[in-house]
């Protein structure tokens, strides 16, 4: 694929997707009958919401007092020195209320599920962040709150389980197949297709049908506003480099969207390599993937021949899914966002290391990202700027990571 370069043509991000949800040949809407409706309503709620000032005003009040934002931009001094080449800045989601950026779409979801009449939300979780967070928004605003997790996740991730739990949300074990995200996202919208009148499902990504990317999308800009005023403000300058992890890509796309017309910014997303590139070892579509559709979307999946859904193992439960978010596809034509993978074993050797030099236990997830910003700030001159996006906060981790390193607690 095409690479970004200093020469890219400007974006007109603002066009996509389309009225269809088509970002190019990605995205679109490929869901039941029964859900059409839904998503009409959904979206021409969407369309009044984001054009009223009144939305706007509340939704800006919660994300300031109840999530706590704006978000730090912080000087890893330590890592930078560690690397020996660029400035290393952490754009800290991690220190939102819940522990990751996840709050951001949770709250504006539940705003928009209010305005809309709709009393009960549905959601899926795969580390548990995007879980902990609707189950914190709904105990907010007096919604009913059912979230499914794969049973598999639920083992990993039981601290985010009795988070959630203990926020008043019910949490559905999914025993089917893998017992990962796929399956929760499989059961959810069985959920509402059987609850579609009273029910609104808070979706967790920048995936699914429209409006789903797009919306999810609008909801985590703010983390791409805060980082680029905030740049210029200390550096005096737009940064060369912007980082951040991606499953379905939210906090990815959320970074990435207020830079795209910045042609001198490179950006790129990193994926689950898991134990390596072999089939069913990893979750990096864009490394072995293909087009196909998947859960009410078009886009790049880990399938087979045959299209069946290839098994995906990552040591991150946030970044253990099949299929990326579609605007993430086109863009990766386009050659404006480059992708790249982190394994296992680097993201535990670089957990540790940024705990031990930073003081900051970094999520899974945004450790991919750590890994592949670390690479390129060692590749990079001193005078080069990176932003990594920290997506979230380690805590849910250190139980898991202590069972692979064989630290008895």
């Amino acid at each position: 694929m095409p690479t970004a370069t200093a020469e890219s043509p400007r974006l007109d991000r603002f066009s996509l997707p389309d009225a269809g949800g088509h970002f190019g040949g990605y995205g679109g809407v490929f869901v039941p009958e029964t859900l059409m409706t839904a998503l009409q309503e959904l979206g021409a709620a969407y369309e009044v919401a984001r054009k009223d000032p009144a939305f706007q005003a509340e939704l800006n009040h919660h994300l300031k007092e109840f999530a706590g934002r704006p978000t730090e931009l912080y000087f890893a001094e330590r890592l930078t020195a560690h690397c020996g080449g660029a400035k290393i800045y952490l754009k800290r989601e991690d220190l939102l209320h819940t522990g990751a950026h996840k709050i951001n779409n949770a709250l504006a979801q539940a705003l928009l599920a209010r305005r809309m009449g709709k009393k009960r939300i549905i959601a899926e979780t795969g580390a548990g962040q995007h879980g902990v967070a609707t189950a914190a928004a709904c105990a907010k605003f007096g919604l009913e709150c059912v979230v499914y997790m794969g049973a598999h996740d639920m083992e990993r991730q039981s601290l985010n389980v009795f988070r959630m739990r203990l926020m008043g949300a019910e949490v559905r074990g999914v025993e089917a197949g893998q017992k990962t995200l796929k399956e929760a996202i499989n059961e959810a919208m069985r959920d509402w297709v059987t609850n579609v009148r009273s029910t609104h499902y808070i979706l967790g990504t920048a995936y699914g049908s429209h409006p789903y990317p797009m919306m999810v999308r609008d909801f985590h800009r703010v983390i791409g506003q805060e980082a680029k005023a905030q740049i210029l403000a200390r550096e005096g300058r737009l940064p060369d480099k912007l980082v951040a992890c991606v499953g379905g890509g939210s906090n990815a796309i959320g970074l990435f969207f207020e830079f795209l017309e910045e042609p001198n910014v490179r950006m790129t997303g990193v994926e689950a390599g898991g134990h390596g590139i072999k089939r069913g070892e990893h979750a990096a579509r864009f490394a072995g993937g293909r087009l196909g559709v998947l859960q009410g979307c078009k886009t790049f999946l880990l399938q087979d021949g045959e299209g069946q859904i290839e098994l995906t193992h990552s040591v991150s439960a946030g970044l253990d899914y099949a299929a990326v978010g579609p605007e993430h596809a086109f863009y990766r034509d386009r050659g404006r966002i480059n992708f790249a993978y982190a394994t296992d074993d680097e993201v535990l050797a670089a957990f540790q290391l940024c705990s031990r030099l930073e003081g900051i236990i970094p999520a899974l997830e945004s450790t991919h990202a750590l890994v592949e910003g670390m690479k390129r700030a060692k590749a990079l001159s001193q005078d080069k700027v990176i932003i990594v996006n920290l997506s979230g906060r380690g805590d849910k981790d250190v139980q898991q990571v202590a069972k692979i390193l064989g630290v008895k607690l």
